[in-house]
C-alpha cells in the first residue's frame, strides 16, 4: 500500500506542477484580456458621447442637401419657364416681323398700282372670269361656261385656284385689264 500512497502522492505532486505551470502561462493572457476589456469600455464610452452628435449631423446634413436640391430643382424650373419665354418672345417678333413684311410688300404694291392707274386712262371693269376666260383658247374653255357665268376653279401653273379664295383674301376685286 505504500507502492499505492506513494504513485498517489506522485500523481497529485504532477498535477500541481502543471497547474502551477498553466497558471504562470494564462497570467498574461488575463492580464491581455484585461487590457482589451478597458479598452472596449473606454470606446463604448466615445461612442456614447459622440455618436449622438454625428448622428445628429449626418441628419442635419442630409436635411441641407434635400433643401438644396429643392432649391436647385426650383432653380431649373424657373430656368426652363424663362427659356420658354424667351422662345414665345422670338416667335412673336418673327411673327411681328413676317406681319411688318407683308404689309410693307402689300403697301408698296398698292402704291405702285396706284402710280399705275393714276397714269393710265380708265378701262372698262372686268371680273375674274372674264379675263380668265379671255386669256384661255376656245379648246382650252370648259364647254359649261356661259357667258357672264365664272369658273369655280382657276388653274394656274398646274394649281388648282378657287376664285372665291382669292377675293376673300382681297387680292381679286375689281380687275382691269392691262396692256
Amino acid at each position: 500500500m505504500s507502492e499505492a500512497i506513494f504513485l498517489l502522492g506522485l500523481s497529485f505532486l504532477l498535477v500541481v506542477i502543471c497547474l502551477t505551470i498553466l497558471l504562470l502561462t494564462a497570467i498574461p493572457a488575463f492580464q491581455e484580456l484585461a487590457k482589451a476589456a478597458n479598452s472596449i469600455i473606454r470606446l463604448a464610452d466615445t461612442l456614447t458621447r459622440e455618436l449622438p452628435a454625428t448622428l445628429e449631423a449626418i441628419r442635419m446634413t442630409g436635411l441641407e442637401l434635400s433643401e438644396l436640391s429643392d432649391e436647385l430643382n426650383q432653380g431649373a424650373k424657373n430656368a426652363g419657364e424663362a427659356v420658354k419665354q424667351v422662345n414665345d418672345g422670338i416667335k412673336g417678333v418673327r411673327q411681328s416681323a413676317s406681319s411688318a413684311t407683308i404689309a410693307t410688300k402689300s403697301a408698296f404694291a398698292g402704291i405702285k398700282a396706284g402710280l399705275k392707274s393714276l397714269g393710265r386712262p380708265r378701262r372698262q371693269k372686268r371680273s375674274a372670269s372674264d379675263l380668265y376666260q379671255e386669256n384661255l383658247s376656245p379648246s382650252q374653255q370648259p364647254e359649261e361656261w356661259q357667258e357672264g357665268t365664272e369658273p369655280e376653279n382657276i388653274v394656274s401653273n398646274d394649281r388648282l385656284i378657287n376664285p372665291d379664295d382669292l377675293r376673300s383674301q382681297g387680292f381679286m376685286g375689281d380687275l382691269r385689264a392691262e396692256d
